[in-house]
């Protein structure tokens, strides 16, 4: 262990998802050999992340503004709504060029095991939007893992009720287990194209 200021700044590094110990340290002793005005310039782009990127208030995706820009496009098909579990969904989904509508982002996936559970996503907003707009098919582009899967089977259900909505899911070709993240332009959009009804 080292000591003071360098164990603290490892230790908060190793916080971080997918940066294990090695790596913060790594990292760390990076930031400690990098110059000043590098260092100053990643606490400014990190002080302005947390200060002026807000969820966008009609999908959950990352923004500056109260809206994001995907909901602003007027000429996005407002009854087409694809449900990603986080905002780097919504990046994977829109690198396809295959999807021209909406987009509404869960804040996650159910898992019961750490205490997730419906009323910790976005789910409610998802069922007023429905309630409240001209959408008509529903896209469910959860991750192919238990939890998503999971995921998928309670929102069929809430869904299921809705007169005239379509609810469809990626089809198969994503391997199980795998994020949309990760997943290739081709086998992403393939999967949307080919997507089946629920």
């Amino acid at each position: 262990m080292y000591e003071g200021p360098v164990q603290d700044l490892i230790d908060e590094l190793g916080r971080l998802p997918g940066i294990g110990p090695k790596s913060a340290q790594r990292i760390a002793f990076h930031l400690l050999a990098a110059e000043p005005a590098d260092v100053t310039r990643l606490q400014e782009v990190l002080q302005k992340v947390k200060e002026g990127v807000v969820f966008c208030e009609v999908c959950g995706n990352v923004s500056e503004e109260t809206t994001c820009r995907i909901c602003r496009d007027t000429r996005r098909d407002t009854t087409l709504v694809c449900v990603v579990e986080e905002p780097k969904d919504v990046l994977a989904v829109e690198r396809t060029r295959e999807f021209k509508g909406r987009y509404h982002v869960l804040g996650g996936a159910l898992d019961p095991l750490s205490g997730v559970g419906p009323d910790q996503l976005r789910v409610r907003e998802l069922l007023a939007r429905i309630g409240q707009d001209e959408i008509t098919e529903v896209i469910i582009a959860t991750d192919p893992n238990t939890e998503g899967e999971a995921t998928a089977t309670y929102l069929v259900r809430m869904l299921r009720d809705f007169p005239g909505l379509t609810v469809t899911r990626l089809a198969s070709g994503l391997p199980m287990g795998g994020d949309l993240e990760f997943a290739d332009e081709l086998t992403l959009g393939r999967a949307l194209s080919g997507r089946r009804a629920m």
